[in-house]
């Protein structure tokens, strides 16, 4: 009888706790999620637009995309996520992982067993970054001795050592794979580059459009709608092909956009989770940013005049 009882009390306290999750946590797809209450007047609606102007955290998908999970529900699962932010954060209070786009300059440290060294230092554009949790990349491209040589990091592999953003800007595209069929004078970087110092937040808007040259080429760029190439012709055949394939109409449908994205509440419960590991960080990178300042000063002033 005592153990039915106790068996019966735990039950119970099962239920009840469901029901408490339940009650706090909305389903995706259900009216109580989707319909928001119409605010009062005009000026009720301007402060909550300004509080989420001023959230603390209201950069951090662009600064921090990689903590996002896949928006595809057959890949989703709140465990595995909640892990990898773990490990992402103990990663990341070991290596300082700057803020980068494609389009900034980063040198890569890493392990190189066939290196002389067993470390092997890379320089280059990012031209593609991909992927979250764990999974994240990014690919570097540089040309060196006349040769085009492109690296793909897993940002949070253990063999990495330092990561250095020489020079913090983005693009008018969100890759720049057409740098592949481009004169290699624009992934051209030399291996020595100092980094450009500035103050923390200030993100360059490099609107460069670079030529490409003559077909053939690796993909048809003229289907992509890319902002970043200059003058770009093809023939009347190639024209009347990318205009049968394309979709204009893309841009306005709501549902592609939602299956491409993560809610906006979700992403402010899932940055709210790790503010506070982020912003520790945060600070101790902002400390390392003067002293590097205060460094490469002292430096100038020490060297000789010529």
């Amino acid at each position: 009888m005592i153990v039915s009882r106790k068996f019966l009390s735990h039950k119970i306290w099962q239920k009840l706790s469901l029901v408490k999750i339940l009650g706090k946590e909305a389903k995706l797809l259900s009216t109580s999620a989707q319909t928001k209450p119409e605010p009062l007047n005009e000026n009720d609606d301007l402060q909550k637009q300004t509080d989420k102007e001023s959230s603390p955290y209201a950069n951090y998908r662009f600064i921090y995309p990689e903590f996002l999970p896949d928006p595809n529900p057959i890949y989703r699962n709140s465990l595995r996520e909640k892990l990898e932010r773990m490990d992402m954060l103990a990663r990341r209070a070991v290596l300082n992982i700057p803020e980068f786009y494609v389009g900034s300059i980063l040198a890569v440290t890493h392990s190189d067993q066939h290196a002389p060294g067993k470390i092997n230092k890379f320089v280059g554009i990012c031209i593609l970054r991909e992927g979250s949790g764990l999974r994240t990349s990014f690919i570097l491209r540089n040309v060196i001795n006349g040769e085009s040589i492109e690296i793909n990091y897993n940002l949070y592999d253990p063999t990495i050592q330092k990561i250095d953003c020489l020079r913090l800007e983005k693009r008018l595209d969100n890759e720049l794979l057409y740098l592949r069929d481009a004169p290699l004078e624009y992934s051209t970087f030399p291996s020595d580059m100092e980094a450009d110092l500035k103050p923390a937040g200030f993100v360059l808007l490099n609107e460069m459009k670079v030529p490409l040259n003559s077909p053939p080429w690796l993909e048809k760029w003229e289907r992509k709608n890319l902002k970043g190439i200059k003058d770009l012709v093809v023939s009347r055949k190639r024209q009347r092909k990318a205009a049968a394939v394309a979709k204009p109409w893309e841009k306005y449908d709501l549902m592609k956009t939602y299956r491409e994205t993560i809610p906006e509440e979700e992403q402010v419960e899932i940055f709210a989770d790790v503010y506070t590991e982020l912003r520790h960080l945060e600070v101790q990178k902002n400390l390392l940013t003067r002293k590097n300042i205060l460094d490469r000063q002292k430096k100038d002033k020490d060297k000789p005049l010529v």
